[in-house]
């Protein structure tokens, strides 16, 4: 009788714990369940950007006016002369000089960036570049856009081939021969009209100073 006694409650203890376990594994499968249906019906919302500084619009309106100058000093380009040395130093050069300006005139940062670069200084220089350039690379359509980095607002705006730029920029054996003697590592050539050449990058350093900028 004690040795049926013992087996009879060792069966009810081995029931008792089965059964937890079971209610355990249920548990848990309960809580990864909410835990799925709460990520899709709460997905993670990214922290919204601050609002625009003030001079964020004429940051904007600066590069879409040396977009305009690039575009028509580009459209001086003869296409039955002969591009030299000279024809760079007046239609590629006062892009650059101008964007200089605007740097020292507004405290920004203003350049060029190209993943085909000519110019050494307009390759990407980090993350943020190199991931811009491959946003305006899959999305064709896109003209421009912003984003803040730390207390900084950063504005990327697309440089696209003109046709008057394939002097240059064209097939790689009809690269005028001085550009090939001065750019050994060139990787601005086989584009075509239409194609992105780069961007145009512009960091406001601080939304604090950007907010008490004097126009």
């Amino acid at each position: 009788m004690k040795i049926l006694r013992f087996i009879l409650k060792n069966k009810q203890f081995n029931v008792q714990m089965s059964s937890g376990r079971k209610f355990s594994h249920f548990l848990t499968g309960i809580l990864i369940s909410a835990l799925a249906i709460a990520t899709l019906v709460w997905p993670i919302v990214p922290v919204q950007a601050a609002p625009n500084p003030p001079d964020f619009a004429r940051a904007v309106q600066a590069i879409e006016d040396l977009d305009q100058m690039r575009s028509e000093l580009a459209k001086t380009i003869d296409p039955t002369a002969d591009i030299t040395p000279q024809t760079m130093q007046e239609v590629c050069k006062p892009v650059g000089m101008k964007a200089r300006q605007l740097s020292q005139d507004n405290g920004w940062q203003v350049k060029q960036v190209a993943k085909k670069y000519r110019n050494p200084d307009h390759a990407p220089q980090n993350l943020q570049e190199t991931m811009a350039i491959a946003k305006f690379t899959q999305h064709p359509e896109l003209l421009s856009y912003s984003q803040i980095q730390g207390d900084r607002l950063h504005y990327y705006r697309r440089i696209n081939v003109e046709s008057s730029c394939l002097a240059c920029h064209g097939p790689k054996d009809n690269r005028p021969n001085f550009i090939k003697a001065k750019y050994l590592d060139d990787l601005a050539y086989d584009f075509k009209a239409g194609d992105l050449r780069g961007l145009y990058s512009v960091i406001i350093p601080s939304l604090e100073a950007a907010q008490t900028n004097p126009e």
